[in-house]
């Protein structure tokens, strides 16, 4: 019996690591889909996505119907900041590909814990040791050291990298602050119900913005390449990804779920080097190691809670 509870204490990290390796394949099928506008690939995904969650939304219908108002309030931020607003920056910010290598982008936007950090000490009044702080940022200078292997930032093609740096900064505090109100939305409900939900009210705000205020005749037809694209973006890093991380989130806090999401940009690094032959360098090896012994490091117990 202990050897059970033992096991499955880490199922929840478990779950969260795994979907931050999916999301930096995000990256790498994503980039495909830089010829399409930005808010039309974030209704794609997200519309698919709700196709595939309807059973879901389904069953629990009765049960979504008497959800409070701040349950109700907390979902619509995790769809408006980590569904429309994470996801359009992070999009655009990839569409950059002939300024900025993708595992930049991965590496900027996971600045998020300062942003979920603080939230979660406002909101959730989730209370850190200082270890935690120390683990936390060492961290952050490890993603610091990866993301720039020149140690300065390098300002180069008129600024776009730097543009693209910014969205990738935007979609943290938009990932970070939908951890936030995820884990708030989470207290009480299964995370069958805030999938689909949060999907649905994207897919219904990117697709009113659509309809507002983009000329059809400017988006392109998909091609039959970018179709797979997207439903591969779904059915693994999109959708299924999603359901795996909210599994995990619902087991483990707020501020230890981001940097647990570390994996992501270390993952990136390494596929980007694989794919692309953007070998690490020196700094960026240093940096890894720095983040993979913080993630360990935070994940045991007594890191985190104040005692």
């Amino acid at each position: 019996m202990v050897k059970r509870f033992t096991s499955w204490q880490y199922a929840g990290p478990a779950a969260i690591a795994f979907a931050a390796f999916l999301w930096s394949l995000d990256a790498l099928m994503r980039q495909s889909l830089y010829s399409l506008p930005s808010m039309f690939i974030v209704f794609s995904e997200h519309a698919l996505g709700l196709l595939i969650t309807l059973p879901w939304l389904i069953k629990f219908w009765p049960r979504i119907k008497t959800l409070s108002r701040k349950t109700w309030v907390s979902i619509f931020w995790v769809a408006l900041f980590g569904g429309l607003l994470g996801t359009l920056a992070y999009t655009r910010a990839l569409s950059y590909i002939n300024y900025i290598h993708f595992s930049v982008v991965v590496l900027l936007q996971k600045l998020q814990p300062i942003f979920a950090i603080i939230l979660a000490r406002i909101i959730l009044k989730e209370r850190f040791s200082s270890k935690f702080y120390l683990w936390a940022g060492v961290a952050l200078v490890g993603s610091y050291f990866v993301a720039f292997p020149q140690i300065l930032p390098q300002w180069q093609d008129g600024g776009k990298n730097v543009w693209a740096g910014l969205l990738a900064i935007g979609a943290a505090f938009a990932w970070g602050s939908s951890t936030v109100m995820g884990k708030y939305s989470l207290r009480d409900l299964d995370s069958r119900i805030v999938t689909p939900l949060r999907l649905g009210l994207t897919a219904m705000m990117s697709g009113l913005y659509i309809l507002l205020f983009m000329n059809f005749d400017t988006i392109p037809k998909l091609s039959p390449e970018q179709f797979i694209y997207l439903i591969a973006i779904v059915l693994s890093s999109g959708t299924v990804a999603l359901s795996i991380y909210y599994y995990g989130l619902k087991k483990v806090q707020a501020s230890r779920a981001t940097l647990l999401e570390m994996f992501w940009p270390i993952s990136a690094v390494t596929i980007d080097w694989v794919f692309f032959d953007h070998a690490l360098t020196w700094s960026q090896i240093v940096g890894a190691m720095l983040m993979l012994t913080a993630i360990y490091k935070v994940t045991q117990r007594g890191t985190l809670t104040q005692e």
